[in-house]
């Protein structure tokens, strides 16, 4: 009996002496790598890494962090995403006004646990990322240096009218997978944006007052039934406008309202359109499959034939409709020359 006694006691005090030993082993590699810092990365927090190649970045993504840790003045790309961060308070980025890149995708950032004024400071950020986190609202007195905002899948219904106000140069703004019904007019005063993703939300129609540089308008799995009249004479610098997986029908699209010389692709799939819409002879990659359309009518692509009126076209799709290979006319071959095939 004394025998077994004694063994289980030599068990318990081996199991505490390697679990001191594991536990001076990690503070010794903690201390060791201190004292190997070079001189620029220094003040770097223990929990990241400030490599001495790049001695603006600081590493910290992917430590199951709970909060932003100290980012010493020289910093300027922080990289805190795949965290447990949850909240930012007010005066965190003081130290660092210089940041440009601050990227915390992938967290459990709440909107009623960040700071009024978190990111009003930083006047040189050009990229903020927050997608993948647990938003309700976009956060206030952002930046007007930024030129791309990441703020996908997250849990924002309601996008205020000031939310961008002075963003001048905003170029890309990314919200989709929230859940916005309404998103108003309020990108009008972003003078700088070129693409706009709201794929994944409620949106009923598509947003009003685009600003006029917007080339790409992503707005895939919404439940718009409609476009309004001029809608692309009002953006005359789209290029690729994606309205797939919608509620779209004929009678929601005005005549002639995708015949502008400017678009490039358009994406209709996944809707409820029984006719192809009238489109430019200029477009290059027109999607309509998955509709229910039951004819195929050649003067949607090209007017009277002349040596010149043909369409640009080059990718057609068509299947999962109600039409065949049967019902295209021999005369599409001189009318579509530059499809390199139709899928029926």
């Amino acid at each position: 009996m004394w025998t077994g006694v004694l063994l289980i006691t030599m068990g318990i005090v081996d199991l505490s002496i390697s679990q001191h030993y594991s536990q001076f082993q990690w503070l010794s590699r903690l201390r060791r790598r201190q004292r190997q810092r070079h001189a620029e990365d220094a003040d770097c927090p223990l929990e990241c890494d400030c490599p001495s190649s790049f001695p603006t970045a600081m590493y910290c993504n992917g430590r199951n962090l709970q909060h932003v840790p100290y980012v010493p003045s020289h910093v300027k790309y922080v990289y805190l995403q795949r965290n447990q961060i949850a909240g930012i308070q007010d005066g965190v980025f003081d130290n660092a006004t210089d940041l440009v890149w601050v990227v915390l995708f992938h967290n459990r950032l709440d909107s009623g646990k960040i700071g009024s004024n978190v990111f009003g400071k930083l006047r040189n950020l050009v990229r903020l990322l927050l997608d993948h986190n647990r938003l309700t609202r976009v956060p206030p007195n952002l930046p007007r240096s930024i030129t791309d905002l990441r703020l996908g899948h997250n849990e924002i219904s309601k996008v205020l009218p000031d939310s961008f106000e002075g963003m001048a140069d905003l170029g890309t703004l990314q919200l989709r997978g929230n859940i916005i019904e309404d998103a108003g007019g309020v990108f009008k005063g972003l003078k700088s944006l070129t693409v706009l993703d709201m794929r994944e939300n409620r949106l009923r129609k598509i947003p009003d007052n685009l600003p006029e540089r917007l080339q790409q308008l992503y707005l895939e799995f919404n439940d718009i039934e409609s476009v309004p009249a001029g809608f692309l004479t009002t953006n005359p610098k789209l290029q690729f406008v994606r309205l797939a997986h919608n509620q779209l029908t004929d009678e929601g699209l005005p005549s002639n309202v995708f015949n502008v010389s400017t678009l490039v692709e358009l994406d209709l799939s996944f809707n409820k359109l029984e006719k192809i819409p009238v489109v430019s002879r200029n477009l290059e990659n027109l999607y309509l499959h998955a509709n229910k359309i039951k004819e195929f009518s050649l003067s949607s692509f090209c007017g009277p034939m002349d040596m010149t009126n043909f369409s640009r076209l080059r990718m057609l799709r068509l299947e999962s409709n109600q039409i065949s290979a049967g019902d295209i006319p021999a005369e599409a071959a001189y009318c579509l020359r530059r499809v390199a095939f139709i899928d029926v």
